[in-house]
Order: C-alpha cells, then structure tokens, then sequence
C-alpha cells in the first residue's frame, strides 16, 4: 500500500541486507542446538521426504512450463529452479503461525529447510544445459554452494550442533527473543519489494500468474500430507508444506543469474516472490495448518 500511494517508507539496502543475515543465522542456530537432541529414527523419514521433495517439484515446475506454458528452456529452467527451493522468511512465518495456533512444529526443522534449498536449483540448472549448453554451469553451482544464505544457514547449523541447547541459552537474548520482531521488519522490507513489482504481474501473463498460485498449492498440500506421513506433528507438517510451496528469491536468482544468463529473472521474480510470497502468508499456510490437522485429527485453532 505504501508504494501504490508513493510513499517514501523504505528500508534501506544495508539494513534489509543486515536483516536478512540474522534471520538465516538464527534459524540455523536454532535448528543445530535442536539436531543435538532429536533421535535419528525422528529425523530419517522427513530427511528423506525434503530430499525427494527437492527432487521432484523443479521437474514439474519444469514439465508444466515447458509443456503448457510454451516456456523456452533457459525460462523454465529459471523459474523451476525458484520453485525447486524454498523461501526461509515463509518457513519462518509458517513456523510463527502454527506456534501461535498452539501446535508448534519440531525444532529440528530448520535443518531441513537447508538440505531443501540447495537440490532444486541444482536440478533445474543441470535440466537447462542437458537440453542446451549455455552459461557457466559450474560458475552456478559455486554460487548455490557459496552464496551468503546456504553459508548462514548451513552454518549456524554447524555452530548450533558443536554449541548445542547450552550455548543456544547463553546467545537466546539476541537470537531468539528478538527474532519475531526482527521478522516483522524483514516481512514489511520485502512488502516494499513487493509492491514495486505488482505492475509486472499483468506483463507477466496469464499463464505464469496461474502457475505461481496453482504450484504451490499442489505442493503445500501435499507437502502437508506427506509430512504427517513421514512422523511430523500437525504443526511440522503445515510447515513443511509451507517449505514446498514456497519459492526463493534469494539463492535461485545469483545462482541462475550466472548459469543461466538468457533466463528471463523478471518472470521469476515476479512469480516467486510478487505472486507465491504474499499468496503463501495470506492463504496458503493457514491452509497447508488445515490440511495437516484434518490428516492428523487434531482440532484447528
């Protein structure tokens, strides 16, 4: 609304930048203090689930682009590659929404969202240069493995575990009491961003606005269904569906940029981040909760 009215209400690229390190360090954390206590038979089956997910939703996305949206291949590659990985500020709204509705999700979570986000970019690109050579595959690759969100994730996970719940305490003032409100801030950053792309929707087609609404709720709730079938609670399984429905926007747009340089990024930022992002925290995680509490017969709150 800020930006419809031309408001100057922004955050600067520095602090949105600042904003988004700590919400990905205090995830990972939070994620590897909670690996140190979970049992492996916990953790085997929705391991298995986010790989298989990872797996699978870049080659639909793929598949439905190519073959209904008379995408070229770099295109559908780009765009499957957004959607093969995950959104860490939906996991993280999904995760504040289901503890706020009484079922918070298991703690160990967030490691799943850092084994999710790497595959799907990485299928997606090799689908691209197996169809047609072009770009810097290795250069794409690089970008995923080192970029600053998979480093913060996956690194905060190391330090959670060697840490463990005990170190976990000792930082719990920074990195835990004030993330909600730090989330707030990030959510109303990427509101802005969001509100200078809506223009874009109607260039975007409809095709591509339909696929950015129908993708993730076939793979949220399925996500949500499969989640409680691999052990996760109702409150996991919602999240977990809220992982497979979201799209990146911030590892798939580097690593594409670079392996794909003929990909059109503006299609698939604007379907991942101006469509499926708002679609995801207005309808889509309250829904993926319902889907997994009716599987589960747990009461919705």
């Amino acid at each position: 609304l800020a930006v419809v009215l031309r408001s100057d209400l922004k955050i600067p690229s520095g602090a949105a930048k600042l904003i988004s390190s700590y919400l990905l360090l205090a995830i990972g954390l939070k994620g590897g203090a909670a690996l140190v206590t979970a049992s492996p038979s916990e953790l085997a089956g929705p391991l298995v689930a986010t790989l298989l997910a990872g797996a699978l939703m870049p080659l639909v996305a793929y598949g439905a682009l190519r073959r209904f949206g008379r995408f070229s291949v770099p295109d559908a590659a780009g765009i499957a590659a957004h959607y093969g990985s995950v959104s860490v500020v939906t996991f993280a709204a999904a995760v504040a929404f289901t503890t706020t509705a009484g079922a918070e999700p298991e703690a160990f979570l967030p490691a799943l969202v850092a084994v999710l986000e790497v595959p799907g970019i990485l299928i997606a690109l090799a689908l691209a240069h197996r169809a047609r050579p072009g770009g810097s595959m290795r250069q794409g690759i690089h970008e995923v493995m080192t970029g600053s969100s998979v480093l913060l994730l996956v690194g905060g996970l190391v330090i959670g575990v060697i840490a463990g719940p005990a170190g976990r305490a000792l930082v719990e003032p920074v990195f835990v009491t004030p993330f909600a409100g730090v989330l707030v801030l990030f959510l109303l950053h990427l509101g802005t961003v969001v509100g200078g792309r809506l223009r874009e929707i109607r260039s975007a087609g409809p095709f591509l606005l339909a696929f950015a609404i129908v993708m993730p709720l076939v793979a949220g709730a399925a996500g949500a269904v499969v989640g409680t079938f691999v052990g996760l609670s109702a409150g996991g399984a919602a999240v977990f569906g809220a992982m497979a429905a979201s799209a990146s926007y911030i590892a798939a747009p580097a690593a594409v940029g670079i392996s794909l340089p003929e990909a059109n990024l503006g299609h698939a930022l604007t379907a991942s981040l101006a469509i499926t992002f708002p679609f995801n925290l207005a309808l889509g995680i309250p829904l993926y909760y319902a889907i997994s509490s009716a599987v589960t017969g747990v009461p919705v709150a």
